[in-house]
């Protein structure tokens, strides 16, 4: 199940505890393409969670992101961006973001030294029958993919030479340090210790071999320090195991670059990108959250977006940023219930004569939210 009552993740990021006197501050980044629907889905979730639960939120929205930024400011993460997440984390708030094109979300990593990320891959059960993958490869699957975020092939320094013969050679630079691999694996190992105690650690043994041998030198730390089940893989078998055997998994921890393939794959399990999101972390509790799905421009103002993902995110900010266990877990349950109770958006259906707007499936997930709140 995706939720319970008595939930509690395993793993909790910033040390606050829930304070109904203090506001939660949240720096909300709309982003662009469908972004500003399922964001503001959400943010209409909150306001009325806070009402019933009695709770202070302070939002505050911030200035453009991605390509929209990039038309305005020539950057896809500008200064008076930049300043208002500095503010949003002074005050030990969080960022709820909306997807942004170009450099936006490497540049807000790098800035932050957001070097961790958490994809959740647990399929929500009532939608087992909606996506290309059959209902026993992913009925159950509890998997969290832990990347390395700010290093890698996405970081490095890249360029052109013109050779003398007229050719054109462009290079990439692929490279990590010790300490940069260390610091995710413990995360992660920690993250495993709480959880089924398995941990899945992705590679390129033979394709990337000097780098391979520095994350395998980090490895044999762990197998030294806990008594974890560790597991290596090379990325193209790990693509096809979590399809095949997704069941195999606990908690998997890779690099950048193959952990965003890894992610994105995972998504098949859940049925739909629209259901797909993640959390980013740094030091010092800093925090930001995000689906998977991108901006989706191609469908953008028509009201077909899936407000899901951005709804998990919220209840996983909830969790990690502010400590307020019980508030995401309504947030959870209110979207079985919606889903259980029959309603979709377009993804989610394999009739497109049949589908709820993005503000229909929310207006019903604030009224499950409600009634399940006033239970408790």
């Amino acid at each position: 199940m995706i939720s319970s009552t008595n939930y509690r993740p395993a793993l909790q990021w910033s040390n606050i505890e829930p304070d109904d006197t203090s506001p939660l501050v949240i720096g909300v980044l709309p982003g662009e393409g469908v972004g500003p629907e399922v964001v503001s889905s959400a943010i209409r979730v909150l306001e009325n969670l806070a009402e019933i639960q009695n709770f202070q939120i302070d939002i505050r929205h911030g200035g453009p992101i991605g390509n929209d930024a990039v038309r305005e400011t020539e950057s896809s993460f500008p200064k008076i961006t930049q300043t208002f997440c500095e503010q949003i984390f002074d005050e030990h708030g969080a960022l709820f973001c909306g997807p942004g094109g170009a450099r936006f979300v490497y540049m807000l990593r790098e800035h932050f030294d957001l070097y961790c990320k958490f994809t959740p891959l647990v399929p929500i059960k009532e939608l087992d029958n909606i996506g290309p993958v059959k209902q026993t490869a992913s009925k159950g699957v509890d998997i969290e993919v832990v990347r390395e975020n700010i290093a890698g092939l996405y970081f490095g320094e890249g360029g052109h030479v013109t050779e003398a013969n007229g050719d054109i050679l462009a290079y990439h630079r692929l490279e990590y340090r010790l300490t940069q691999i260390n610091r995710i694996l413990d995360v992660s190992a920690r993250l495993a210790s709480l959880r089924r105690g398995r941990l899945a650690i992705v590679l390129k043994a033979e394709g990337i071999p000097v780098i391979s041998k520095l994350w395998l030198q980090a490895v044999e730390r762990l197998r030294d320090e806990t008594k974890l089940d560790l597991e290596i893989l090379d990325i193209d078998n790990s693509v096809y195991q979590l399809i095949a055997d997704a069941h195999r998994f606990d908690v998997i921890v890779t690099s950048n670059m193959f952990g965003d393939v890894l992610s994105d794959c995972g998504s098949l399990l859940l049925g739909s990108r629209g259901l797909s999101y993640s959390g980013n972390f740094g030091p010092e509790g800093k925090a930001a959250y995000q689906t998977g799905h991108g901006a989706a421009y191609d469908i953008a103002g028509m009201g077909m977006a899936n407000p899901v993902g951005q709804l998990l995110s919220l209840s996983m900010m909830l969790e990690q940023s502010f400590g307020r266990f019980d508030s995401a877990a309504v947030i959870r349950d209110s979207i079985v219930e919606t889903v259980r109770q029959g309603h979709r958006t377009i993804d989610m259906t394999r009739t497109s004569n049949k589908y709820l707007t993005t503000v229909e499936f929310t207006d019903h997930v604030i009224n499950n939210l409600r009634t399940l709140a006033n239970r408790r």
